[in-house]
């Protein structure tokens, strides 16, 4: 799985950042070159806009998976059986065309003794989404993070999204979907248990 998780090149402190009126300046440049007048009464405060939308929207580079997954438990009154989150929406961008990624997000776990708040794994999709992506990637992130921070017995990442960049522009294909999996550990290993998360995760409503 490694070889297809990428290393993303994250600014490490605040200092490595242009500034906001930076931001704000570049935004301004990219209206006029749209071909709009950035100082017209509608667009006058669009910079500073954009600039505090950026911040939420790729608020995913302040954050860091393992810290959110730090904390495990351990009283599961010796459940072992798969844990699945299904339905987790996420919004996130594509790094080619930075435009909007719609989608959902499944994920499933096989305990090896300790458990996870099911919130944290809502909040590592999440994180992993709200950074510029290609779908195959956040799909291997979300399980490798899994993986290493619970060492379970398998993980298993299913993600389905509509990609703007295909609908809005380019072959403008409207309510296509993509489709990835990411298995790890018993998952990858034992067919039946892929078969048995795709049937619960289809059959449970």
């Amino acid at each position: 799985m490694d070889a297809i998780v990428k290393n993303f090149p994250v600014l490490d402190n605040a200092s490595d950042r242009p500034t906001q009126k930076e931001a704000e300046d570049a935004v301004r440049v990219l209206l006029r070159w749209a071909g709009d007048d950035p100082s017209r009464e509608g667009l006058a405060d669009t910079p500073a806009r954009v600039a505090k939308a950026y911040r939420e929207l790729f608020s995913g580079y302040d954050l860091a998976a393992e810290d959110v997954l730090g904390r495990t438990f351990e009283e599961v009154a010796g459940y072992d059986d798969m844990v699945l989150v299904k339905d987790i929406p996420f919004y996130s961008h594509c790094e080619h065309h930075m435009v909007p990624i719609i989608g959902k997000a499944h994920v499933a776990y096989l305990p090896n003794g300790r458990v996870l708040g099911l919130s944290k794994i809502a909040r590592v999709v999440d994180i992993y989404g709200r950074r510029l992506q290609t779908q195959e990637s956040m799909t291997a992130q979300i399980a490798r993070a899994i993986d290493e921070s619970l060492a379970p017995r398998g993980v298993a990442v299913m993600i389905e999204a509509e990609h703007m960049c295909m609908a809005m522009r380019g072959v403008q294909k409207q309510g296509s979907t993509t489709l990835t999996t990411t298995f790890t550990g018993t998952f990858q290993t034992e067919p039946a248990e892929q078969a048995r998360f795709m049937t619960m995760l289809r059959g449970f409503k």
